[in-house]
């Protein structure tokens, strides 16, 4: 075994070879046998990952073509040979010398141990899993370097950022692939395949780094997959062929799309572009949960699925390996056996799972973070821009202020396909999707929208003074001035089926186009006008009062300028989350139905 790429030397866990120096309050590697004691002139790692061996220092190396430095030895392969997945890889490692650590000196003062900085530090991985970075110990440089080699990296050319994170808001798409390679992964079907976009989430970073939204994405999505360039291993590039209408998991695998085609598919879907990928495949549910020691579940019922081979009882147990593995794949165990219903199931244990990983039993147990951050490096494939274990700590540092309670697990909004006599596929829902990617777009925190309404709403206040019209009797004519195709067709939707305004009309297009939208209402309409300016966030600029009544059954006139940027979206303030939207907190533990 190699002991410089596996962290182990003859029967030693690696785990227990990292031990606290008393002196410096680093974490350092004894790779002889003396992990035990409390100082030794044995070979020994500092946290800075260099080595000393009588007074000289051997820094690490790396080549960034992908291919290891010539004085590093091969990673032995696995048993089952090594992953391949659509797209060009490149293969990271770190050398490092040996040598004999130096004494401290006598009269040297010790250094009280570091503090640990905010123990956030983590990143996500596939829909079925998450990966943590150990952000606190002093040894944590180290340790990255030293699993540098297990990476792997695709180039996705443009379809993402060439810059590690960034200062406004950030998007990582976690890509969970049904790929079967691995041992016991024969067994689940589709053996031989590419693997696809199987579990998808696009974790949506706010700019302030107080909040995130991690929207996951049906497999089963009907949709447009665009055009999409992808890398050789010589070096040249092959377009695929984008397709109307296919199943969003197709994104990936299929005529030789890689993940920058499910990025690409993406943006194209949301409007959002993603900055990085993390992907993974079964082995990562696997090795990572038996990193941790297994992860809490809650089951509302006992489940007994003989299909996944799932056996749970009511209420709280732990979960790993094969046994989470077929959680997170059955659909015959949770309510109306859809993919919808497995998508809540993951997304409560992926809540669960960064409680687990974010804990102190965690966090503070070196050989856990050993065995963890090992599982996790060979688990991820990502994108060359965080294709090796420094940036990826740098991604996880910023990801990491990002406070649990302040994680929202949600689904994309959709319907069932209304091309399909008996639906078996989704498509975006048109409104309630939209206005979701508008408040994702727009930087709006699902956790803070309610107090920006309120603020926005109060510079209205003068506005909206006055009695308001029940949403039934609001009677309305729309008309798109704006620059959005069918846009008083959605505004309508929206206003019948979100707001309960019943008597909405569409009147397609405005005569002309006009900048700033605006409401036409009689003086006895006043309030059918203040009940719809409250719901769609008009300004007093956008209110144009007649100077007689209306009679009978006459409506306002709302006309949508070129300000409308979507329905639902309020004219002034931030977008109004879908009614109804289902989201769960990262925080909060929950029983699966």
């Amino acid at each position: 075994m190699d002991a410089h790429s596996r962290g182990r030397a003859d029967d030693i866990d690696p785990a227990d070879q990292w031990v606290l120096n008393p002196n410096t309050g680093n974490y350092e590697l004894r790779l002889d046998h003396s992990a035990g004691e409390s100082s030794s002139p044995s070979r020994t790692a500092t946290a800075e990952g260099t080595v000393r061996r009588g007074g000289s220092r051997t820094g690490s190396s790396r080549e960034g073509s992908g291919r290891r430095g010539s004085g590093s030895r091969e990673r032995e392969a696995a048993p089952d040979g090594p992953r391949q997945v659509p797209g060009q890889r490149s293969r990271r490692s770190s050398q490092g010398g040996r040598g004999a650590a130096e004494p401290p000196s006598a009269g040297r003062r010790k250094r009280k141990p570091k503090k640990s900085r905010k123990k956030k530090a983590l990143l996500w991985t596939g829909g079925v899993m998450a990966f943590v970075v150990v952000a606190g110990s002093a040894g944590a440089y180290a340790l990255y370097q030293k699993f540098n080699g297990n990476i792997d990296a695709i180039d996705v050319g443009d379809a993402g950022s060439k810059n590690v994170v960034t200062d406004g808001p950030m998007n990582i798409l976690i890509i969970g692939t049904d790929k079967r390679t691995g041992k016991g992964n024969e067994g689940y079907g589709d053996k031989g395949s590419e693997g696809h976009a199987d579990t998808t989430i696009l974790f949506h970073v706010s700019e302030d780094r107080t909040n995130a939204t991690a929207m996951s994405i049906p497999r089963d999505l009907m949709t447009e997959i665009p055009e999409c360039e992808t890398k050789n291993e010589d070096g040249t590039t092959t377009v695929v062929p984008g397709t109307p209408n296919e199943r969003f998991n197709t994104s990936l695998g299929q005529n030789g799309r890689d993940p920058g085609c499910t990025m690409r598919t993406v943006e194209n879907i949301t409007g959002l572009k993603p900055d990085h990928f993390m992907m993974v495949d079964f082995n990562a549910v696997k090795s990572l949960t038996s990193a941790v020691g297994g992860v809490k579940v809650c089951m509302a019922k006992p489940i007994d699925d003989p299909k996944s081979h799932l056996k749970l009882p009511q209420g709280e147990s732990k979960v790993q390996g094969e046994q989470a593995l077929a959680l997170l794949r059955t659909r015959d165990s949770f309510g109306n056996r859809s993919d919808l219903d497995r998508i809540k199931v993951q997304q409560q244990f992926l809540g669960s799972m960064i409680r687990e990983m974010k804990s102190s039993d965690t966090l503070t147990n070196p050989k856990k973070l050993y065995k963890l951050a090992d599982a996790a490096t060979k688990a991820l494939t990502v994108d060359t821009a965080i294709g090796d274990a420094k940036k990826l700590m740098t991604l996880a540092e910023e990801i990491g202020k990002v406070d649990t309670k302040n994680i929202s697990f949600l689904t994309m909004p959709v319907i069932d396909n209304p091309n399909e006599p008996k639906p078996v596929t989704v498509v975006v829902d048109p409104v309630k999707g939209e206005q979701l990617f508008a408040m994702m777009r727009s930087d709006t925190s699902l956790t803070e929208v309610k107090q920006k309404e309120k603020a926005a709403k109060g510079k209205q206040a003068a506005l909206l003074k006055g009695p308001k019209a029940d949403a039934a009797d609001v009677r309305v004519d729309v008309l798109n001035g704006g620059e959005i195709p069918g846009a008083a067709g959605s505004t309508v939707t929206w206003l019948q089926n979100e707001q309960g305004v019943l008597k909405s009309t569409n009147k397609a297009n405005a005569p002309e186009k006009i900048k700033k939208t605006t409401l036409e209402y009689a003086p006895n309409q006043a309030d059918q006008a203040r009940a719809l300016a409250e719901m769609m966030g008009l300004p007093a600029t956008a209110m144009k009062k007649g100077t007689a009544d209306a009679e009978g059954l006459e409506a306002m006139v709302l006309t949508l300028g070129a300000d409308f940027k979507g329905a639902g979206q309020l004219i002034t303030g931030p977008p109004k989350p879908p009614k109804d939207l289902e989201k769960a907190s990262a925080d909060k533990a929950v029983c699966a139905q």
